[in-house]
């Protein structure tokens, strides 16, 4: 490994190897996915020394070109993170003393390792947060192109797993469509909520530098500053965990529709059936056509709960900077690089697969038809509890029904009947905008 950018004279005592293993754990693994940020972030704080004289400008650009070069080269395979390095931070220093001498020593002046991980994952995080938005949106729109197509294709609706009312597909894939435009909305709120700049505060107590922190901020992209050092060390953690809240809304919206998928899927319903390039085999049975896509879809959710959970678990710290933090990259790395492919599967599965409408015609029975009769006779002027024991005595004797006039009638708005796909349609087109 190389020197430690803590070693203050080259002779100071270090851990031993089995230690400095402990200590860097998967650090160094984990910012080859925060690098390119890091680098970003370096950049601009090279031009912010910059404007407050601590560089020349051919020193910064030198700097800023050398960063450049590093971005590349990893891209290309030129360059590892790998072992030899505590972090991505130390093997960026590393780097560009090995290309500019003393000069790359000078692109630390006035931050810490504290604030430099901190406006990564930042960075990181908004990159995540949108491409979680457009992800969503891409399903929204899928969902809502089905939902067209077969807005008036009857299907059972189902509460406790029991057949309810007569329903219909329109209704199944617009109520699905609806969740994942409010998960993009929660993705673009919390988004916007951690869109602020911690770098320039350092360790947590600021630097006596006039930096130019709003300069780096913009250029960053960020919308303000964290105002407080103290502030910028405490918000680590927490903003990955509102952003591990915001995935996990839409990957519990994506188990529970793979769930349907199960069930209707199943030789027991058979409603649905799937692409087969979604499907597997046994490697006993010939028989089998397995959803194992759709089942690993429905176990996405466990390993974002799973990483919301760990998260939670390393943040019990009091104010400043811990070295504990270092535990809050694992979870959240790991649940959005999970996370986002799996759902990205999910528009192309949606497009793909296909209904049968004589299953779900022959699961519409005549009970189906209970609460709307019970409505019927409510409307007549009897007292809606007395219709529904009248309604509740016949049971037994109601005749099939028709399922097409009753999705006809269902005019509550959102109902079969009116189900408002343009609002929905409308809510998913002023989004869109946001992630851009």
């Amino acid at each position: 490994m190389t020197e430690p950018l803590w070693d203050k004279d080259g002779k100071q005592a270090r851990p031993d190897a089995q230690l400095m293993a402990f200590l860097a754990g998967e650090d160094v693994v984990l910012d080859r996915e925060l690098i390119g940020f890091d680098i970003l972030a370096s950049q601009a704080h090279a031009r912010g020394l910059a404007t407050i004289g601590l560089l020349t400008q051919v020193e910064a650009t030198s700097l800023v070109d050398a960063l450049q070069e590093i971005a590349g080269d990893l891209d290309s395979g030129a360059l590892t993170l790998d072992g030899r390095f505590e972090d991505g931070h130390s093997a960026l220093e590393a780097w560009l003393t090995e290309r500019l001498g003393s000069l790359g020593g000078k692109i630390h002046t006035g931050r810490s390792r504290n604030d430099q991980v901190a406006v990564a994952l930042r960075l990181y995080l908004k990159d995540r947060l949108s491409r979680l938005g457009r992800v969503c949106l891409e399903l929204v729109a899928a969902l809502l192109e089905r939902a067209g197509e077969r807005s008036d294709l009857p299907m059972p609706g189902y509460t406790h797993l029991q057949r309810a009312m007569p329903s219909s597909v329109g209704l199944w894939l617009a109520g699905h469509a609806e969740a994942f435009i409010d998960n993009a909305s929660l993705a673009q709120v919390v988004r916007d909520w951690l869109d602020a700049s911690p770098l320039g505060t350092a360790s947590g107590f600021g630097v006596n530098l006039p930096l130019a922190r709003e300069q780096v901020a913009g250029e960053l992209g960020f919308a303000r500053l964290v105002t407080n050092p103290q502030c910028a060390q405490n918000s680590r953690g927490k903003v990955e965990l509102q952003a591990l809240s915001a995935l996990s809304a839409a990957t519990g919206d994506l188990r529970r529709l793979a769930w349907d998928l199960s069930l209707f899927t199943s030789a027991e319903f058979g409603f649905v059936q799937l692409p087969d390039r979604y499907c597997t085999g046994s490697s006993i049975m010939p028989n089998k056509r397995n959803p194992d896509v759709v089942e690993l879809l429905r176990a996405t959710h466990a390993t974002v709960v799973g990483a919301r959970a760990e998260l939670e678990a390393v943040l019990s710290l009091p104010s400043g900077y811990q070295r504990d933090l270092q535990f809050s990259k694992p979870p959240t790395l790991r649940a959005f690089r999970l996370a986002l492919p799996a759902l990205s599967l999910v528009p192309d599965l949606m497009r793909g697969m296909q209904f049968n409408a004589e299953a779900m015609a022959a699961a519409i029975t005549g009970d189906l038809f209970a609460t709307e009769l019970s409505v019927d006779l409510a409307r007549e002027g009897l007292p809606f509890r007395e219709a529904y024991r009248e309604v509740g005595r016949r049971l037994a004797t109601l005749g099939p029904g028709e399922p097409a006039e009753s999705l006809r009638q269902r005019v509550s708005p959102g109902g079969c009947g009116d189900l408002l796909l343009d609002d929905l349609q409308a809510r998913l087109q002023a989004l869109r905008s946001a992630f851009e």
